[in-house]
């Protein structure tokens, strides 16, 4: 942890380009010229939790809610794979009532056979019912604790279970426990000091490491974007930030997996895939249906948990998303990037029949 403070002090220009030129070499080493394709699904955007940041919030009662059929998920998910993945992840917000018990198993199951990589992204469980996920086919979890500093942390989650820190912090290990190979953490940069959040991040992987050996890790720092709400970022962390991030945590951390969504625009995306970069999401849509259009029929608004039907006159075109895309190129076009830097897409990299018996 020393090592990674000093990596997050001032540097000059020349001495990021050393970190990066190092980070470039260790990724190589240990992944290759790879990089890991996956994509969101959104199945619901219900939520009864008040987050400030969050287009979903339970505050943002005006906003277009839906909550996709088993049928519609399939048919996002079959759009994704013709599309070339074979590695989608399943978001949804905190709802118990909307994204009920059974739901998400049976979401999982029927996507299972030709999505052999399928992760959730959703509101914390006990580990049994992680258990649950995993016999269903569910092979990753991702759970970003958002910022770890405690009284920040507060002030922005001011309703619902995700006030409760310790429970949210608690549970990679929860999902460790269920069963879970891949497990995802992360900090939403733009609320906390940035040299700060990462260290606490930091510090937070090590000690998953020495608990949770067995699993394999990844890490993130999603950016905060414009969402319903029109919240905005409450600290700076400038693009050189992102870079020396990712480059401290590739040093310290050479095995540790970590991931650019499409939060970052293009341009930055194209120069930070070779520099310790190993999953990178393409073509993302962060509304339920959202890229196929299912779900439009049931849109509706809640107010408090409760169900309000829109006006006729009124009705919006599609669900919100969580927040605004920067990189809006198909996936096929972040392949042909990646190619052009010498680098391989990799689309699929599990099947179920690996753990089959001989």
């Amino acid at each position: 942890m020393e090592r990674f403070a000093s990596l997050l002090e001032v540097k000059s220009p020349s001495q990021l380009e050393a970190m990066a030129r190092e980070a470039q070499q260790i990724t190589r080493r240990n992944f290759g010229r790879t990089m890991r394709m996956f994509a969101p699904l959104y199945v619901s955007n219900e939520c009864v939790n008040n987050c400030s940041y969050c287009g979903f919030s339970r505050d943002n009662a005006s906003i277009a809610r839906v909550t996709l059929t088993v049928d519609q998920v399939v048919r996002e998910a079959r759009h994704l794979a013709e599309q070339g993945f074979r590695n989608i992840l399943l978001v949804a917000g905190e709802h118990p009532k909307f994204v009920s018990d059974g739901y998400l198993e049976e979401c999982i199951r029927a996507i299972r056979d030709f999505i052999p990589t399928v992760g959730i992204e959703v509101g914390p469980m006990e580990a049994p019912e992680y258990e649950r996920m995993v016999k269903a086919g569910c092979e990753g979890l991702v759970v970003y604790q958002e910022t770890y500093d405690r009284p920040l942390y507060a002030e922005m989650h001011t309703a619902g279970p995700k006030k409760d820190f310790d429970w949210r912090i608690a549970c990679p290990e929860r999902g460790y426990e269920g069963g879970f190979r891949r497990i995802g953490i992360g900090a939403l940069f733009g609320l906390s000091d940035w040299r700060l959040e990462a260290l606490r991040l930091a510090a937070h992987l090590e000690h998953l490491y020495k608990h949770c050996w067995k699993a394999w890790f990844t890490v993130a720092f999603p950016r905060l974007r414009p969402a319903a709400g029109d919240f905005h970022p409450l600290t700076a962390f400038p693009d050189w930030a992102l870079l020396q991030t990712i480059c401290a945590f590739r040093l310290v951390f050479p095995e540790v997996g970590i991931v650019l969504s499409t939060r970052e625009p293009a341009s930055l995306r194209d120069q930070l895939c070779t520099l310790g970069i190993t999953s990178m999401s393409a073509g993302s849509h962060t509304e339920p249906g959202g890229y196929t259009g299912a779900g439009t029929e049931d849109l509706h608004q809640t107010v408090r948990g409760r169900r309000i039907e829109l006006e006729a006159n009124d009705t919006p075109k599609k669900a919100e998303g969580q927040f605004g895309i920067a990189d809006e190129r198909a996936p096929a076009e972040v392949a042909a990037m990646l190619r052009g830097k010498g680098m391989d897409a990799v689309w699929k990299d599990w099947d179920a029949s690996i753990l089959s018996a001989a």
